[in-house]
């Protein structure tokens, strides 16, 4: 959140449409609920054996698409849901610390736990995403250097507060 705001290496991860309206125009004419949609649409595994369906993937595009609510993104709830992600994940960090660390445990043995704890934490969901989406290794390496990030801030809250 706050390195997209102030760091702008994640500009790149999106890129623009050449027809954008065109596209925009037949999503739109389509009516689509919410939600995440497929291109070519598939009910199972099977059908992916059926020629017409093989042709629709040749043919392509193949695309997920991620339809929201039309207006403008809902900043403030965005960012509470954020913050409450962050909030959420240092809890269970503390709760992996509170197992394995003992109180008055090293600075940096409480570092090199909680940062790799919290990499993993804020991180490493993100792979599956460039595996079966699509999504290109580049954005999912910068994502990952901001788990290692976040991951580093946290340790040395943690480590420094654990020793005190």
């Amino acid at each position: 959140m706050l390195i997209h705001i102030l760091v702008k290496y994640h500009n790149s991860d999106y890129q623009p449409l050449s027809n954008e309206e065109e596209v925009m125009s037949a999503v739109r004419n389509g009516s689509p609920k919410l939600g995440i949609h497929t291109i070519p649409y598939c009910t199972d595994m099977a059908e992916m054996n059926k020629p017409d369906v093989q042709e629709k993937f040749n043919k392509g595009p193949v695309a997920i698409i991620t339809v929201f609510p039309n207006g403008m993104p809902p900043m403030g709830k965005l960012m509470v849901q954020q913050i409450s992600y962050f909030l959420f994940g240092c809890i269970l960090i503390a709760y992996c610390a509170t197992l394995v660390l003992v109180t008055g445990a090293d600075y940096m043995v409480v570092f090199r736990f909680v940062a790799a704890v919290g990499f993993l934490t804020f991180g490493w969901a993100n792979i599956p995403l460039s595996i079966w989406y699509g999504h290109p290794w580049s954005t999912t390496a910068k994502y990952l250097l901001d788990a290692l990030i976040y991951g580093l801030v946290v340790a040395g809250s943690f480590a420094w507060l654990w020793a005190g």
